[in-house]
């Protein structure tokens, strides 16, 4: 195991010579500054440090999660990972207790307030993609008291270390919901993407007929088509990194009127055939984008038949 310790700071001395009346003294040819006399306090600075303590007092309070019965399988407590959060953790004397990293997570730094009374080191378990981080403690005395934060290439841990006289938890662990939503959050988007915009249409009966006119932004469509139920329009990828312009059908006698559309990957989904709609987007300087469909005549005419 190897042990994390931190060095006390190097002890400085400083000697400063002063005249009451007169030039500054020298030394060596060198002028000493005079002493600047000590600030005056600032009316209501105590009130307001001591309001601020109390502050802090309060927000490490409702921070600190206690371990639960529920939360143990065996002798391992496990904490959901919250960021910010402070985890409480009970330890002895002659008992070592074993913090857990997620496994492949890399250690940074360990850091405690009280360095002097009890010992903290790290070790590893596992090897490749499993390999997993342990930061070992354990107290010199019971009725002891410091914090510890241990950082990592993925997250920072706060923890509350407390010692007992001969109770110690055996282990500590979490789980990260946060991290298991983003990856299912990523998996649906990855599914989604490699989806079809539309199922259930001849390929053969798309018809591209339609005409793009107007400004030409950044999220100007590249195309628009229909298969004879829906309306599709293809975006460039920079559709998404930008604000999205809404979708307006455009009525025989020039009105205006808000469509609903869903939105899949680079593509608008609208569940009607126009003739004529708008993209639209801007308050001063609008950029409009107008789509009107040209006709009835198929982009890909039907094959015939063998024997035809």
């Amino acid at each position: 195991m190897k042990r994390r310790s931190v060095a006390p700071p190097a002890c400085l001395a400083a000697f400063v010579l002063m005249a009451a009346d007169g030039p500054p003294p020298t030394i060596l040819g060198a002028t000493l500054p005079r002493a600047v006399s000590a600030a005056r306090p600032v009316p209501g600075h105590k009130g307001r440090a001591a309001g601020a303590v109390t502050q802090v007092a309060r927000a490490n309070r409702s921070a600190l999660v206690e371990p639960k019965g529920a939360g143990f399988i065996n002798a391992v407590q496990i904490f959901p990972y919250s960021d910010g959060a402070i985890y409480q953790v009970y330890t002895a004397p002659e008992r070592v207790t074993d913090i857990a990293l997620e496994p492949g997570e890399g250690l940074g730094a360990v850091a405690s307030g009280d360095t002097v009374r009890w010992v903290i080191g790290d070790t590893t378990s596992g090897s490749g993609p499993d390999k997993r981080t342990h930061i070992l403690v354990k107290p010199f005395a019971a009725g002891l008291a410091t914090n510890l934060v241990v950082t990592t290439d993925r997250r920072t841990y706060h923890l509350a270390l407390r010692s007992t006289a001969g109770t110690a938890m055996s282990a500590v662990k979490w789980t990260y919901p946060g991290d298991a939503l983003l990856a299912l959050k990523r998996s649906e988007d990855e599914a989604a993407a490699a989806a079809p915009i539309a199922t259930g249409f001849d390929l053969e009966q798309l018809n591209f007929n339609y005409a793009l006119s107007g400004d030409t932004p950044s999220w100007r469509p590249l195309r628009a088509f229909d298969n004879g139920r829906q309306t599709f329009i293809e975006f460039p990828v920079t559709l998404a990194v930008g604000e999205a312009p809404p979708l307006f059908i455009v009525r025989a006698k020039g009105e205006a009127e808000l469509v609903n559309y869903r939105v899949r990957g680079r593509f608008y989904v609208v569940d009607r055939i126009f003739d004529a709609a708008e993209l639209r987007l801007g308050t001063r300087r609008q950029d409009v984008v107008r789509i009107a469909r040209t006709g009835e005549a198929r982009a890909r005419p039907r094959r015939p038949r063998s024997g035809q």
